[in-house]
């Protein structure tokens, strides 16, 4: 795509790339380069170190304290943090509980939960699907009874990412049973996680990684200052807050950085054979998956301009995450058909989650390869499966 940037908009893209050259640490660009997964102080001190330049809270009002950038700015900030394959922050705090606090909470709330957030002083998770409820999140059952001054919740939260790190919890619970329609009767929580009764079982995962937990709730008493919003309209608050997810889930800047690495791997001689970029019909599979990541590309940048007028995400967010994700699981597959044999993790035939890297056949990022294509299988189902943001496009943008 091709930005006519003013001089303006090329010295803020200059300050951008000399803070990355200076400020980025080189072992945790190390790690990135490599495949390693970040510690939750490493990526606690990248986030602290764009709060300290006052880079956190990019999409967030001034006031509350986000940068005041334009549109451009982000899309340059973006472009810039993706082409060296920074981390991403954590989204739970500042892309989604942060808004919903800022938007729908209290004087008091906002005092005590935003400042924490943007200085990445607090790790949130989040608490929405449960063992019967994914994509069908208003069946979700569990529950927060009111007794007195607080509600005490009982229940379990499941695939919740990175909840073994978190300070607090995000949660919609069913406050309220005798209801017309199920989206009525739920409310939006935080939760400290240090409450007697919580509890944190991980979940691991095919790749042998432990990402996501289950989360439950035995008794857990929580103070009604806890209660984002009015009781009974978490339904609407949460709605809100899975559209700025699946916004943030376009991650085009990162899947054109891994389309670079697409065609950097795919141009190598291997033990003297030509180049996979030589075989045509790979090398029409890349052109394809370009296409889509510049039509999705565009479409992001609406959203931005949308944002700029002061109109929040909608349902066209739903757009941002179908064809995001797809993209990335796109690239998933040429990465590991790049790779070939390296691609193999494991000895066929002798499957172990925990078998050792001193093992792996390939050496580098290239060993990865698989066991990253079997982890993002899971990107066209969370936030929403890409099957119900069809359904949400065809009802609230096209009115079918």
């Amino acid at each position: 795509m091709n930005v006519n940037l003013t001089k303006e908009e090329l010295d803020f893209q200059s300050e951008v790339r000399q803070f990355l050259e200076e400020k980025y640490p080189v072992d945790i660009r190390e790690k990135r380069n490599t495949g390693i997964p970040l510690s939750r102080d490493d990526t606690i001190r990248w986030q602290k170190t764009l709060y300290e330049q006052g880079w956190a809270a990019v999409n967030w009002p001034v006031e509350h304290g986000g940068t005041g950038w334009t549109p451009v700015q982000k899309y340059i900030f973006d472009k810039e943090l993706g082409a060296v394959n920074a981390p991403e922050f954590v989204p739970f705090g500042m892309s989604m509980v942060g808004p919903i606090i800022y938007t729908f909470g209290n004087d008091d709330q906002k005092q005590r939960f935003l400042p924490d957030i943007v200085a990445s002083n607090v790790w949130w998770c989040q608490g929405y699907s449960e063992p019967g409820s994914g994509s069908d999140l208003a069946s979700l059952k569990m529950k927060a009874d009111r007794q007195g001054d607080h509600y005490i919740v009982n229940g379990t939260k499941t695939w919740t990412t990175l909840a073994h790190y978190a300070d607090w919890i995000f949660c919609l619970v069913r406050s309220s049973s005798d209801v017309a329609r199920k989206q009525e009767g739920i409310s939006f929580l935080l939760i400290d996680m240090t409450t007697p009764g919580v509890s944190v079982k991980p979940i691991v995962t095919i790749d042998g990684g432990h990402d996501v937990n289950e989360v439950h709730f035995e008794n857990v008493e929580v103070p009604l200052e806890n209660l984002i919003g009015e009781e009974g309209k978490g339904w609407t608050y949460g709605k809100l807050l899975l559209q700025h997810e699946r916004t943030g889930m376009a991650t085009v800047s990162r899947s054109e950085y891994r389309l670079n690495q697409l065609r950097e791997r795919s141009s190598k001689s291997l033990h003297g054979a030509t180049p996979l970029i030589n075989d045509n019909n790979f090398a029409r599979k890349i052109a394809a998956v370009e296409v889509e990541l510049k039509a999705l590309e565009y479409t992001e940048l609406r959203t931005l301009a949308a944002v700029k007028v002061g109109k929040a995400p909608g349902p066209e967010s739903s757009i941002l995450k179908i064809k995001g994700t797809e993209v990335q699981q796109q690239l998933d597959k040429l990465l590991l058909e790049a790779a070939g044999y390296y691609g193999l993790p494991y000895i066929p035939g002798q499957y172990q989650p925990d078998f050792p890297e001193s093992e792996w056949i390939g050496d580098g990022s290239e060993t990865k390869s698989s066991l990253i294509y079997f982890n993002n299988r899971k990107a066209t189902i969370y936030g929403g499966s890409n099957e119900i943001q069809k359904n949400i496009i065809a009802k609230h943008v096209l009115g079918l």
